[in-house]
């Protein structure tokens, strides 16, 4: 039976330099991340776009995020996990920058692009690692690291929404990612894991990688449950502050305080998880977490009051907290010992879903309204239980 579905003797997760490293990487990507979701709405306005043209920025996002998968393993083995993650880094601050500089639709694009393309290198990069350096423990690693991120995210989701009323706007606020960057390098620029994991790993590894063979089937199923969990935040983080917006009469400016709180409950949620996954199933979580992000889309959806939809998005992060972390936890544990290249097909699959997701409800919400857009939500939860039941039955069951 698959290690995701088992139970697991309790787990320790020991945080060493080289965690808090990946840690605070991760808190980098989450200013890019978080901070250019909350400025979408406002950069729509000041662009005079259509939603669905505006979703062509997460669509830019997801070319980024396929085009690193890709080029992944080769940029690993050219200049190793070490340089890769940093080299994320870097791209992912020039592509903040570039949104930065000007309203005009090319530019912009291209901006999102190259920051979602060296995000996704150092997030599914710092994944993979954490996965090797703690083992058994990866699970609980993963969501705390995305735990601290997220946390990171609430700040900046907020200020920028507090900035887009002064003078200095919301641009000013999307600056902390490059600027974040610099000081991480200089603070902890030679600080890395080690080289390589156990020695019994290792040769499990070896001899997957010697084997040559083909990922099976739920693996690809695994990856499919990552596709909608990915689509499904990534709806959240691009429209939910649209929607809060039509439904209560909020502005935009003032509406983009609905991303902090569904931040707040995806940093409750994930640092709930992080001690939660060293004692419990991932995939019975994982499971539960879906039927928590139903509920709370519920509240937000059926709404028409700002304090209830905040609660509705709260209860919705706190479901959403373990969606990605585990979902691609479950990814790496059945790629059958290749972390990185395990990684790398997530990266192109989450790319995927941050192009469809968004791009499709805003088309979506273009013709028949935001609320009804929303609707993708529940469809892609179902979608996801569906994958989730799928790649966990035994292989003998479901012919090659």
């Amino acid at each position: 039976m698959s290690s995701t579905t088992s139970a697991r003797p309790r787990a320790r997760l020991t945080r060493d330099r080289a965690t808090w490293l990946i840690y605070l990487q991760l808190a980098t990507f989450s200013t890019y991340l978080y901070g250019l979701s909350a400025a979408l709405p406002l950069l729509r306005i000041d662009q005079e776009v259509s939603q669905a043209v505006a979703g062509l920025h997460g669509t830019s996002m997801a070319v980024g995020g396929i085009i690193s998968g890709v080029g992944m393993p080769r940029l690993v083995a050219r200049v190793g996990r070490r340089g890769a993650t940093w080299l994320g880094l870097l791209l992912m601050a020039c592509g903040v920058v570039l949104v930065t500089l000007t309203t005009a639709l090319p530019v912009t694009l291209l901006g999102f692009g190259l920051a979602s393309g060296g995000g996704s290198i150092t997030l599914y990069l710092g994944m993979s690692v954490l996965s090797d350096h703690h083992r058994a423990a990866g699970p609980a690693a993963i969501n705390e690291a995305n735990a601290v991120g997220v946390t990171v995210g609430i700040g900046v989701s907020f200020l920028i929404s507090v900035l887009a009323d002064t003078a200095l706007g919301w641009r000013a606020g999307i600056l902390i990612t490059p600027v974040a960057a610099l000081l991480l390098f200089a603070v902890m620029g030679r600080v890395w894991v080690p080289a390589a994991p156990p020695a019994d790993d290792h040769q499990e590894q070896g001899a997957a990688l010697a084997a040559g063979a083909p990922f099976g089937w739920r693996f690809h199923a695994a990856c499919g449950v990552l596709f909608c969990l990915v689509a499904m935040e990534f709806l959240f983080n691009v429209w939910a502050a649209r929607l809060l917006a039509d439904q209560t009469g909020m502005t935009a400016a003032a509406a983009a305080t609905g991303l902090t709180a569904f931040t707040a409950g995806l940093a409750v949620g994930r640092f709930a998880a992080g001690r939660l996954a060293l004692r419990l199933d991932p995939t019975r979580m994982l499971a539960g977490a879906l039927v928590v992000t139903l509920s709370g889309w519920s509240v937000f959806w059926f709404s028409g009051q700002p304090v209830i939809s905040y609660a509705g998005l709260v209860l919705s992060g706190l479901g959403v907290a373990v969606q990605f972390p585990l979902s691609l936890a479950r990814v790496i544990a059945m790629s059958g010992g290749r972390a990185a290249e395990g990684s790398a097909a997530a990266s192109i699959w989450a790319g995927v879903a941050v192009g469809i997701g968004p791009f499709t409800l805003g088309a979506l919400a273009d013709g028949f309204g935001t609320r009804t857009a929303f609707l993708m939500v529940p469809l892609l939860i179902v979608l996801a239980v569906a994958g989730i039941a799928l790649s966990s039955r035994p292989p003998a069951t479901i012919p090659a």
